[in-house]
């Protein structure tokens, strides 16, 4: 028992060697950008840049578009409301004009 520990232990041992990095080679130090390619990055990022804005403006617009039918729709709505609740008002009050009028001629 005591050798199949050993052989165990042993063959962790190697393993742990064979399993370690090697060592990692040292950085080469970057070449300096020329300036063609400095100007061609900075009107990349402007490119970039406009871009954002463009989407960003673009979705603002979007979400007032969206804003404004959004009102527009609860102002119909609210209008069409009011004129239900007055065309109501309205049968009913001519109901109520009916009725007294029957009344005054029943008296008569």
């Amino acid at each position: 028992m005591s050798k199949l520990l050993a052989a165990l232990v042993a063959g962790l041992f190697s393993a742990a060697v064979f399993a370690q990095a090697t060592p990692a080679t040292p950085a080469t130090p970057a070449t300096p950008a020329t300036p063609a390619a400095k100007a061609s990055a900075a009107k990349g990022e402007a490119k970039k840049e406009e871009k954002a804005a463009a989407k960003t403006e673009k979705k603002e617009e979007k979400a007032a578009a969206k804003t404004e039918k959004k009102a527009e729709k609860t102002a119909a709505k609210t209008e069409k409301k009011e004129e239900k609740a007055a065309a109501k008002t309205e049968k009913k009050e001519e109901k109520a004009a009916a009725k007294t009028e029957k009344k005054e001629e029943a008296k008569k």
